[in-house]
């Protein structure tokens, strides 16, 4: 088994035992050089397959995924109350250092969702995103630029966080209309879940794959079929940060693609559809699936502000040329040669 021998593991366990041992988790000069290095340990292609390894890397891997999401929400907390200190918040959103990242995450995963949505379809009318926290950098850059007429349901259990995303949004006349924030567990939502036609899975909801399963499941109960999911997911090194989602975890959907990016965005990306027919959680995923991606390439529940829409104009955020502009094409040539 893939052990502490392996130099990436060992770099990763010792990494580890440095984050664990510092007195807090808030962004700071030594939490985020920790950081980054984790980071970029994990970015490089790499073999490791994380189910191989033994018990105490997969107990430190664990542990780490969930001290690089306290970080993560930290982070974004941060800046969210940065941001809302502006009088147009949305006008200063690259002041977060990973916003370019968020950008072509965003453009991938419009991509990706356009590819498999019905030929001449409409965009979809309502989205829902579980887990989008205090800085909902994915609805925000979808509605922005590639959504305009889309409404965005973003659902956290914090409500503090839905507070400080709401904080942001209001100054915004266009997209003060179209966003709604829900404070809760996405797991008390069950009919709501039916009038979505995306719901988008951010990656640390379920931080185990145990936790990320069972909000699977529930959303297959309740998902109205034909609708679309998008999972976040890691691969290879990158599974030390996020947990991994397997076409195998999507009971009650249609397995359509994969994609694993290979530059700085960390997080692949898994698209599914929901299942026609009256027992979808006994169902297996297809096997006439469409083929891996890999190439170059990515949020947390009813508002503080109640069931009402908040009301908004931002300017529209610069769509800087990126590698993804042609993801379509290149999955329909994966199509055809498969």
């Amino acid at each position: 088994m893939v052990c502490e021998e392996d130099p990436l593991v060992k770099t990763i366990c010792e990494l580890f035992v440095k984050i664990s041992s510092l007195e807090t988790l808030t962004p700071c000069n030594e939490v985020n050089t920790l950081l980054t290095q984790l980071v970029h340990a994990c970015i490089p292609p790499h073999p490791v397959d994380v189910s191989a390894l033994c018990s105490e890397v997969q107990d430190v891997r664990a542990k780490l995924i969930r001290l690089c999401g306290q970080a993560e929400g930290l982070l974004e907390a941060h800046y969210s109350a940065l941001l809302g200190s502006f009088d147009r918040p949305l006008d200063q959103l690259s002041v977060f250092p990973y916003y370019t990242n968020y950008l072509k995450l965003a453009k991938l995963e419009f991509d990706l969702l356009t590819h498999h949505l019905p030929t001449h379809a409409s965009p979809p009318a309502r989205i829902a995103f579980v887990g989008s926290g205090p800085l909902p950098l994915t609805s925000l850059i979808l509605a922005a630029n590639h959504l305009p007429n889309t409404a965005f349901h973003n659902y956290d259990i914090d409500a503090a966080a839905n507070s400080m995303a709401l904080n942001l949004v209001l100054p915004d006349p266009d997209l003060s209309r179209r966003f709604f924030f829900q404070t809760g567990d996405i797991m008390d939502v069950t009919a709501e879940l039916g009038g979505y036609d995306v719901i988008f899975l951010a990656a640390l909801v379920g931080m185990v794959e145990e936790e990320k399963a069972k909000v699977i499941d529930h959303l297959a109960e309740f998902m109205a079929p034909g609708a679309i999911l998008m999972v976040r997911s890691a691969h290879g090194a990158r599974a030390f940060l996020y947990p991994v989602v397997e076409p195998g975890d999507l009971r009650g959907f249609e397995f359509l693609s994969v994609y694993h990016p290979t530059d700085e965005v960390i997080n692949s990306v898994v698209v599914a559809k929901k299942k026609h027919g009256q027992d979808t959680l006994s169902m297996t995923t297809a096997t006439n699936a469409e083929p891996v991606l890999n190439g170059p390439a990515s949020e947390k529940l009813l508002a503080v502000s109640g069931k009402k829409c908040c009301e908004m104009v931002v300017q529209p955020l610069l769509d800087p040329p990126n590698p993804y502009e042609n993801i379509a094409e290149k999955l329909a040539i994966e199509d055809k040669s498969s």
